[in-house]
């Protein structure tokens, strides 16, 4: 139960791999390209996804294969390079990220104080904290996406654009779902690979006062779910041009694509809440992070001839990413044709 409830207020592993996936600051805008210049082909049935970026020293391989989401619900992946890299591996590195947890017995004490997280503090409603023509779009969007649902106007805004957007993405027949990771976490373990988590995980002071701080506080999440409501439709649109030349492994298109969208702007939100930045567990918690990574890439290069690991997309396009402190460390990188 409380695994279910603190990721609300991502206390656990909800700010780790399926959400921020290790994403550091957005690299400069490119200009993003019309939906209508990327590639729109089919994508249900097998598809293979991108090729595997190779970072080597000496005879030593690390293998990555770049996640993208969201993807089509019908889309079946299955890539003969990434299956044949995995049964040669002596080790798995799995998604970056952090994790935030309690403890056992002090989660315990949060129970009676869980309830109402997502809800306006002194029963606002979302017309009570949002501009009239923010909130008059988000009525129409409302309407198409999510229908009648009157507790969702209590819910903050952070709170409210998650289910818009997720409702608009299964309406486009799209899923923020980590289907793909789950196939290759599978194959792993059918070839006994060795895996190792690189989330980093941490503990934060007083946790009780952290949650009613949250609770009584407004959430600085107006850019957030302006961002969402303002691009939604289209996200989605381009969302689905990503997917498919993520699917196919078009790595022209690719490289053309901003994925510095909306995502910045909602987890700053939620890193601001309730004093979240004042605890000592975030200090510098994404340069500690990329650190964590690294270290453990040093590790398995090592020690190992094969090693598999995955990044997000928006990594791997990152030129001040981690691919670029791999090089930095003196690594050889080569990306995918």
């Amino acid at each position: 139960m409380l695994k279910r409830l603190l990721p609300a207020l991502c206390l656990c592993a909800a700010m780790a791999p399926a959400w921020s996936q290790s994403d550091p600051a957005p690299a400069p805008a490119q200009p993003e390209p019309d939906v209508a210049e990327l590639q729109t082909v089919q994508v249900t049935g097998q598809r293979p996804g991108p090729g595997l970026w190779k970072v080597s020293q000496g005879d030593h391989v690390l293998w990555i294969f770049g996640t993208y989401g969201p993807l089509p619900q019908k889309m079946e992946w299955r890539s003969q390079q990434v299956e044949s890299i995995l049964a040669q591996s002596q080790e798995y590195l799995g998604l970056p990220g952090f994790s935030i947890g309690v403890g056992f017995f002090r989660g315990l004490t949060l129970l009676p104080f869980l309830p109402g997280l997502e809800k306006n503090p002194d029963g606002a409603h979302l017309k009570d904290v949002l501009p009239a023509d923010t909130y008059a779009h988000w009525l129409a969007l409302k309407e198409k996406y999510i229908g009648a649902d009157d507790d969702i106007e209590r819910k903050r805004p952070f709170f409210a654009a998650d289910v818009l957007f997720r409702k608009g993405l299964a309406h486009a027949g799209l899923s923020k779902g980590n289907d793909v990771e789950k196939t290759i976490d599978k194959i792993a373990k059918q070839h006994k690979v060795k895996f190792t988590s690189t989330v980093l995980s941490m503990e934060i002071d007083d946790p009780v006062k952290t949650v009613r701080n949250f609770k009584k506080s407004p959430m600085e999440d107006a850019a957030c779910f302006a961002k969402t409501v303002e691009r939604l439709e289209s996200d989605i649109d381009a969302a689905r041009a990503r997917a498919a030349a993520w699917a196919i492994g078009d790595m022209d298109v690719i490289r053309k694509v901003n994925f510095g969208d909306r995502e910045q702007a909602c987890k700053d939100a939620i890193l601001g809440a309730g004093g979240m930045r004042d605890q000592a567990a975030l200090k510098d918690v994404e340069q500690r992070q990329r650190t964590h990574w690294l270290g453990a890439v040093d590790k398995a290069l090592a020690a190992n001839t094969t090693t598999f690991a995955l990044l997000s997309m928006r990594e791997l396009m990152n030129p001040k990413g981690l691919l670029a402190d791999l090089q930095a460390k003196g690594y050889t990188v080569q990306a995918p044709e």
